[in-house]
């Protein structure tokens, strides 16, 4: 029996890898759709490569980092329990590789490539295992400090701190060093639009991450014995809420409906498996409103060319989630309790800090030593052309 449950959890953690490294196309479509013509190929071709990056630096640091485990044994060992913690490092890579999928969208069209990739491999070896290991490996002592404080542990069950609230918060100073796309914003006060290329591939993109939602919720349980129908039931409403919000506020916009279902899902990752399911629709029907309100500010007003609307999607909305898990977990508001507000605010703003300094040093540092942008010529000309040699969309058909 005991072989039969550590099988069927590698097969219930392997599913919720794959389900979860396919969300990575949604990633790429998205961007894909959302960026302009000219710089189609870069967004398929970063999420891919710095997918491939992530893998290295989380195997041989990242992992290491977080959970003290390290895969450099012999394969006898390795292959314990069915090789259980092989397939467990493969979906929390997944996660992991999330964070510089979130920040490729907001740093589009304009970023070099390879400079992108070094502070990827700096991101996911160092930066955000140093959070996983504190929020999900009870590292520092931290978690501990919080029982013994408020009562109750930091509680994230999917990740809208651990993986959402670091990759829009992470993403906010790139965003910042890089500066706006040429011509976005004129001296005069006004705003270049710059429409999705492809509402078809950004729907597509957006499709993609939905589905594959559930299995970054239902599979965070990590073991078939602790699945639960009530995490795929609050991930369905947050969704739902985020989606019908999303379209009131942002009027129908397309871009806006969706973006509302991420929103909804980023919010209730935290929560999903605590909250009842009226208070996940609640969840996500706020987080689709934040969305569709610091976008347009992030953009309009401040003038934070946010390409993707990474930090209010992924960092604002991340951090909504993990606060109202402490609010909508508790049992006054029908949840099943075993939360604390207080530690969901703590940890919370020490999840912010930490994104914010880590990313401002990796791309503040890679902007003084490499230079983080394209040159106007290859900026003007597209980061397909420019980086990659190549358009999505020859501009005449070849005579052979």
């Amino acid at each position: 029996m005991e072989a039969l449950k550590s099988g069927s959890d590698v097969l219930f953690i392997l599913l919720g890898g794959i389900m979860v490294l396919a969300m990575h196309s949604g990633f790429a479509f998205l961007e894909l759709g959302t960026v302009r013509k000219k710089s189609q190929v870069n967004a398929l071709v970063k999420i891919l490569t710095d997918f491939s990056v992530s893998t290295i630096a989380y195997f041989f640091i990242g992992y290491g980092v977080a959970y003290g485990i390290g895969f450099l044994s012999s394969a006898d060992t390795l292959v314990g329990k069915n090789g259980y913690e092989l397939t467990r490092f493969f979906f929390l890579l997944t996660f992991a590789a999330a964070i510089p999928a979130i920040v490729s969208g907001g740093i589009a069209e304009r970023a070099r490539f390879y400079p992108q990739l070094a502070a990827t491999f700096l991101i996911v070896g160092f930066v955000y295992p140093f959070f996983e290991s504190i929020a999900w490996n009870q590292a520092f002592g931290i978690q501990a400090w919080l029982k013994a404080t408020w009562g109750e542990e930091f509680h994230d069950f999917a990740g809208s701190i651990v993986v959402h609230a670091m990759g829009g918060w992470i993403a906010l100073p790139a965003v910042l060093l890089l500066g706006a796309r040429s011509g976005r914003y004129t001296r005069e006060g006004r705003i270049s639009a710059h429409p999705p290329s492809s509402i078809p591939f950004l729907a597509l993109g957006a499709w993609i991450l939905t589905v594959g939602w559930f299995g970054f919720n239902v599979m965070s349980a990590q073991t078939i014995d602790k699945i639960s129908g009530l995490v795929a039931m609050n991930s369905l409403m947050a969704m739902a809420g985020g989606t019908l919000v999303a379209m009131v506020a942002g009027r129908n916009d397309p871009g806006f409906v969706h973006n509302g279902p991420l929103a909804g899902l980023v919010a209730v990752c935290a929560g999903s498996d605590i909250m009842h399911p009226v208070g996940a629709l609640v969840v996500g029907g706020v987080a689709g409103g934040l969305f569709v309100v610091m976008f347009t500010l992030t953009q309009n007003r401040w003038k934070i060319d946010d390409v993707l609307g990474v930090w209010p999607l992924h960092g604002l909305c991340g951090a909504w989630g993990g606060i109202a898990a402490g609010i909508f977990g508790s049992r006054a508001l029908g949840g099943l309790g075993g939360v604390s507000l207080m530690a969901q605010l703590a940890l919370t703003g020490l999840a912010i800090a930490v994104a914010l300094a880590g990313g401002g040093l990796v791309y503040g540092l890679l902007k003084a030593v490499v230079g983080l942008r394209l040159d106007q010529e290859q900026e003007y000309n597209g980061a397909d052309l420019s980086i990659h040699r190549i358009t999505a969309t020859p501009e005449r058909e070849t005579n052979w």
